[in-house]
């Protein structure tokens, strides 16, 4: 399923809706409109009806936020998105700005004193609205609930109908546990914060709890829809009866009442003088207004559903492992064809990741892609999550990097992997910088470490061999992934930001240092990881939690600088070829099997 809006480097798509958007704000006594890339459910990828930011400005990234004032207006994005969002915005129209430090609220705070800025409460949290209304305060403008939001109203007609996929059950043999059980354990959370119910927006959350899947948004199988689960865990689900199938009802069983949308407002007046807990971090303002506004305790909490979903069972641990074996056995024809055909042709970004995608729908099992691919070829390389558009798309050159990040929703996991490949011959340097890498993603693949322990706390080891080169990387070095769910999944993170969230049994994360050499190329090694049980080493006095490696493909063994790393750090290397060559080889016959010998040879 692909977005709606065309991926376009052509400015002016954006720019023309900028004056009706103000023509709107102006009816309604506006200076200005906060307008965030989420949407009503708080999605990271949005569906064409929702991608309010792409329609104003033509920014079609994943992260990002925009503001409109009367005679400015500003684009925000985040390092991810630095090429995309200068091709795809009228800079004479938008400032371009940086989502890091604080970068919309720090921008309104240079607002006009008494300006009223108008926000839609169901696309804002409440804990962003919070630090949005300190800045708006600080500049001494306000910051104004508004109903109907003007950007929708300047819409209009153009703006495409919501989605309206089928919602479809996923099967225990996938799920592990039937929904029954899960409404029953998330009934007795709900019973032991000391409340009654739980108002679940998390489309994740609901496919999870339900054991169902849709495809409203792209690249994920979210269903959108919103809950009111009871402490005895009976729930109510709100869907639009478009996307009911004849097998969901009798799937979700009579302990889950199916109904419209519109019958959410009253649903939630009617919890009056009861407890709920709801989410700030998952679910917009709305709803804790419409909750104080019809009487209720609002509790305060994570979304029941988060732990558990990402403590993956034992059924989606295996599920996830077939998946990448599948995925890797794909991956693998596709470095083959790197290796072989590309270093020939020469081909373009955009004819990279096709070819990947391609090698992916060839299993017959892929369901979409996990995120758009990455192929970023030499200096684009070092733009980390940069994406094919426009006039700035490279063929790969010889002497240069290939960075190819890509990833496979699947009905029995999600895989996310990257690989940096050589195109041609490559330096000293280039290889020492990829070593360096392939230390520190080693040591995050090989660590041990204690209950309770944070992802924050161990960041520092994937990084420690670029620090004592005076090195480092600007992203995360790992994120949460789901279960045929999101590609980006919390509470868990590998990062320095402070993360409170002790790594758990069954959680799956990614491991991916990188380097990026700005205007020339970039080098990052990523695979996924779930985190094992609590073990006794040998000799040790505490039990301790490990990674087990989920992702299987070779690395490109050209790069590696075998005099950089230490006997333990060659003897993972060979054991994790050895491994991929067992696990994937099976999968593959000819010449790419053959290759694959080759690639997975001892070093």
């Amino acid at each position: 399923m692909r977005q709606s809006f065309d991926e376009t480097t052509d400015p002016s798509f954006g720019a023309k809706h900028l004056p009706r958007v103000r023509a709107r704000m102006a009816e309604q006594g506006l200076d200005g409109l906060l307008v965030p890339h989420e949407d009503e459910h708080q999605n990271e990828y949005l569906p064409a009806a929702n991608d309010r930011l792409a329609w104003l400005s033509g920014f079609t990234g994943s992260a990002g936020a925009g503001v409109v004032l009367k005679d400015r207006a500003a684009v925000f994005a985040d390092g991810r998105y630095t090429v995309q969002v200068k091709a795809q915005v009228d800079p004479a129209q938008f400032e371009i700005r940086s989502l890091e430090n604080n970068g919309v609220a720090a921008w309104l705070e240079t607002a006009p004193k008494g300006a009223v800025i108008g926000y839609d409460p169901r696309l804002h949290s409440p804990d962003s609205l919070a630090a949005l209304r300190r800045a708006a305060s600080k500049a001494g403008a306000e910051l104004k609930p508004v109903e109907p939001n003007p950007l929708d109203l300047a819409w209009g007609e153009e703006r495409p109908e919501q989605p309206s996929a089928p919602v479809v059950p996923h099967d225990d043999r996938y799920a592990g546990e039937s929904s029954a059980s899960k409404r029953a354990r998330i009934g007795e959370a709900i019973a032991k914060a000391g409340a009654d119910a739980a108002v679940l927006t998390a489309p994740a959350s609901i496919a999870w709890l339900f054991n169902i899947r849709g495809g409203d948004v792209i690249r994920t199988p979210l269903p959108l829809s919103q809950a009111i689960v009871k402490a005895d865990g009976t729930a109510r689900l709100f869907i639009d009866p478009r996307k009911v199938t004849n097998e969901l009802p009798g799937w979700l069983g009579d302990a889950v009442s199916l109904e419209a949308p519109e019958a959410l407002p009253a649903a939630l007046d009617a919890l009056y003088g009861q407890s709920v807990v709801i989410d700030p971090g998952q679910s917009s303002a709305w709803y804790f207004d419409r909750l104080d506004a019809a009487g209720a305790t609002v509790v305060r909490a994570m979304d029941s559903c988060t732990l558990p979903r990402a403590c993956k069972n034992p059924v989606e641990i295996e599920g996830t492992r077939q998946a990448h074996i599948r995925d890797g056995a794909a991956l693998t024809r596709f470095l083959h064809w790197v290796d072989t055909v590309a270093q020939q042709t020469l081909p373009t970004e955009r004819e990279i990741a096709e070819a990947l995608e391609g090698f992916r729908e060839a299993t017959g099992a892929l369901k979409d892609l996990s995120f758009d691919t990455i192929a970023g070829a030499g200096p684009n390389g070092a733009l980390p999550h940069y994406k094919p558009v426009g006039d700035k798309i490279r063929r790969i050159e010889k002497g240069s990097l290939l960075l190819v990040d890509g990833g496979g929703q699947y009905l029995d996991g999600t895989t996310d992997v990257t690989r940096t490949m050589a195109v041609g011959e490559p330096t000293a340097d280039q290889r020492r910088m990829f070593t360096l890498v392939l230390k520190g993603h080693i040591a995050m693949a090989v660590v041990r470490f204690p209950e309770g322990t944070t992802g924050h706390q161990l960041d520092a080891l994937a990084r420690l061999p670029m620090w004592m080169a005076g090195l480092d990387y600007d992203h995360g070095t790992g994120h949460g992934v789901g279960s045929y769910l999101g590609v980006h999944e919390g509470p868990q993170r590998i990062a320095k930001m402070v993360n409170s969230q002790p790594l758990m049994t069954g959680m799956i994360l990614s491991n991916e240092p990188g380097y990026y050499r700005e205007g020339h190329w970039g080098i990052r090694i990523e695979t996924l990881q779930v985190v094992t049980p609590p073990a006794p080493i040998p000799g040790g006095e505490r039990p301790m939690h490990g990674f087990e490696q989920l992702t299987f493909a070779p690395l490109d063994r050209r790069l590696i600088d075998v005099s950089l790393l230490t006997d333990a750090e060659r003897a993972y290397v060979d054991a994790y070829h050895a491994e991929t060559l067992a696990k994937v080889g099976p999968l593959l016959d000819g010449e790419v099997l053959e290759w694959l010998k080759a690639a997975a040879a001892p070093l």
